[in-house]
């Protein structure tokens, strides 16, 4: 159904669309879901994941988050950059392009382990996912389209994706989330605010400039999405 210009679209429509592009492809899918922070991007990836394994009736496709790159809390502590968690620097993104190609050039049905982050415990945890028989990865995260000379570890994600999806979201959306988030993991409102306004909204205004380099941009509608 058409609306100003876009296209709604179901969950399991843009999962048909991620299994026709695979189809017959030499070794691993990969999709990259980018977008700013508190977006919704695990949320699309892991609906994603499960409409694609309900379809084949297996275990075909799996998630590879980008947030299990982070940088641990003792190491961005002992660099001072602690308050800036969750900005370009404070991942690992050299590590994020070798595992990722490494995903991408392992035949199926050779493990891969792959790095996840816990929210509880604010860390990431080693071979949280591991890769095996799935032919096809969904990785997201915010930086996936970064592509310019002051993030140059960042520029050798995009090539290595065979689709990218930008999820948009508006600005009081994501900020409403994170402030829920943050709350939610420790911090009181105050501590929040700061956080979301000092680093958050700008890492968000950092991402909505790769928006271009998608291939698809979506937004929220409904029980759907709309494709823009």
């Amino acid at each position: 159904m058409a609306i100003r210009g876009s296209v709604e679209t179901s969950l399991a429509e843009l999962a048909a669309r991620v299994r026709r592009r695979a189809e017959g492809h030499p070794g691993r899918f990969l999709l990259g879901i980018a977008g700013p922070p508190g977006a919704g991007k695990s949320t699309l990836a892991r609906g994603i994941r499960d409409e694609l394994n309900l379809a084949a009736g297996s275990s075909i496709a799996d998630v590879a988050p980008m947030d299990g790159f982070h940088l641990t809390n003792t190491q961005l502590r002992s660099a001072g950059i602690l308050d800036r968690k969750g900005e370009p620097d404070t991942f690992d993104a050299t590590g994020y392009v070798t595992l990722l190609r490494t995903v991408r050039d392992t035949a199926p049905g050779t493990p891969v382990p792959w790095p996840t982050y816990d929210r509880e415990i604010h860390e990431p945890v080693p071979g949280g996912v591991i890769v095996d028989r799935q032919t096809i990865v969904v990785t997201e995260g915010n930086y996936l389209l970064l592509d310019d000379r002051a993030h140059p570890d960042w520029s050798g994600v995009r090539p290595l994706l065979d689709e990218t999806w930008y999820l948009d979201v508006p600005r009081l959306i994501i900020e409403q989330r994170l402030l829920r988030r943050h709350i939610r993991g420790g911090r009181t409102p105050e501590a929040a605010k700061t956080k979301v306004a000092h680093s958050d909204l700008r890492n968000a205004a950092l991402v909505e400039t790769t928006r271009s380099r998608a291939d698809l941009v979506l937004r929220k509608a409904g029980r759907g999405y709309r494709i823009d």
